[in-house]
């Protein structure tokens, strides 16, 4: 380009790697039920099946119920309309980030029951919507509802719960504490719907007692943490 022999810089927009970005935070469960406390009953189950199961933010808001299987605990990520995305301003479904990410998802019998009431009163064909039961905005859905939940709002007499918490960073809450409970490291990468690489990958396989470890991990936790906190049995603020 300086030597006027291409009209534009084709990298100019590439973001690169330099291995120096701050490690993102994770949060303890019991922030996990206050941040979601201050939110209505739809986003306040958003907020919680975001922290328990990894799922992404495309995967949580075009979750539809006929991909939820409730009675045998478990969601399922579509490949072809598994994830909600917004191009030009436009929503549409499409397929989820990666094909690893085609996985399914099971639920801890705390959040199947929660599922369970949120599905009686909403019908809606995705899971989880927006105030006007449209699909939902990651925008609106930062600005309205996250934003004042974890960074306060004087107005509401809520104090700063968790200042600079992304809503991606439940996922890096999920995996932390997946590590904490000592899940193999093949089962947490496919509940996060990321692909093992190498050897490991191609001879490491999930089992059911994997996959129970993981949901006895979070039952746990949510029962000696999150349960009263979530029953609104805490003061907010």
């Amino acid at each position: 380009m300086d030597e006027s022999l291409i009209a534009a810089n084709p990298c100019r927009k590439l973001r690169l790697n330099s291995g120096n970005q701050p490690e993102r935070p994770h949060a303890q469960p019991w922030q996990v039920a206050r941040i979601a406390d201050r939110c209505c009953d739809s986003d306040r189950n958003l907020i919680v099946t975001a922290a328990y199961t990894g799922l992404r933010w495309g995967e949580l808001a075009g979750l539809r119920w006929p991909n939820t299987r409730l009675g045998d605990g478990l969601i399922k990520v579509d490949a072809k309309i598994g994830a909600l995305h917004e191009i030009g301003g436009r929503l549409e479904l499409g397929p989820p980030k990666t094909p690893a990410s085609v996985r399914t998802v099971h639920l801890p019998e705390f959040l199947v029951k929660i599922l369970l009431e949120h599905r009686s009163y909403t019908d809606h064909e995705h899971v989880f919507t927006g105030v006007d039961g449209g699909l939902l905005r990651r925008s609106n859905f930062r600005r309205r509802i996250w934003l004042p939940a974890v960074a306060g709002h004087p107005r509401r007499g809520w104090a700063p719960l968790f200042p600079g918490l992304h809503f991606h960073d439940l996922r890096h809450t999920q995996k932390t504490w997946m590590i904490e409970d000592g899940i193999p490291e093949v089962a947490q990468h496919r509940r996060l719907g990321h692909r093992m690489h190498g050897v490991r990958g191609r001879y490491s396989h999930v089992s059911q007692d994997m996959i129970d470890m993981v949901l006895d991990g979070m039952q746990r936790r949510w029962e000696r943490d999150d349960a009263d906190l979530y029953r609104g049995n805490l003061t907010v603020g």
